[in-house]
């Protein structure tokens, strides 16, 4: 009997934590598209942060999100080609004296009204450049998935430790599957 307790205890608790993933968010929408001879891509994203996240960057504590993006070429012959493995990072934090947001994302950082402004531009990714479109044979299908993910292991470490012990520090979207060619057609330059 204690053992049938256990086990129905720690499937409730794996269902708890399976509950709980599933309100981190999704991608909604990803679309590559050619221009000028590149690759670009838009995507949106649906997530909304724990009251423990807005809580922490209202404190001035910097959130870190990375969204993560792998491109294949599949081959029934062997294991898929990886064409690209990509990820960018978007920083957002709070100055207190200032009283304003910044978004940063590589060297670029901007101001934002608003914590809902901020996370508006990781939400919504606006041609985020993937390479020349050379990289890419014309008329193949091409298979991607792309998340988001809150990057703890940015954060000053005992954030990170916080972070270990504590559900609202994981948001972390399922991969969303998409794929796309490049017709032979499309001019590339």
């Amino acid at each position: 009997m204690p053992r049938f307790l256990i086990l129905l205890a720690s499937g409730l608790l794996f269902l708890a934590a399976a509950a709980a993933r599933a309100d981190d968010g999704q991608v909604v929408r990803i679309e590559p598209m050619l221009r000028q001879g590149q690759l670009l891509l838009d995507a949106d994203i649906d997530f909304t942060l724990s009251d423990e996240l807005h809580d922490a960057a209202r404190k001035g504590v910097p959130l870190y999100f990375t969204v993560d993006l792998v491109i294949e070429h599949p081959r029934w012959w062997w294991f898929d080609e990886t064409v690209l493995a990509d990820s960018q990072t978007w920083r957002i934090q709070y100055n207190a004296l200032t009283r304003q947001w910044r978004v940063g994302a590589s060297d670029l950082s901007l101001p934002a009204t608003s914590l809902d402004e901020a996370l508006d531009l990781v939400r919504h990714i606006r041609d985020w450049p993937l390479g020349d479109a050379s990289r890419f044979t014309p008329d193949q299908t091409y298979q991607g998935r792309l998340r988001l993910r809150l990057d703890t292991s940015r954060l000053a470490r005992p954030f990170q430790v916080d972070a270990l012990n504590s559900a609202a520090w994981t948001l972390t979207t399922p991969w969303k599957d998409f794929t796309f060619s490049i017709s032979a057609a499309t001019p590339r330059g």
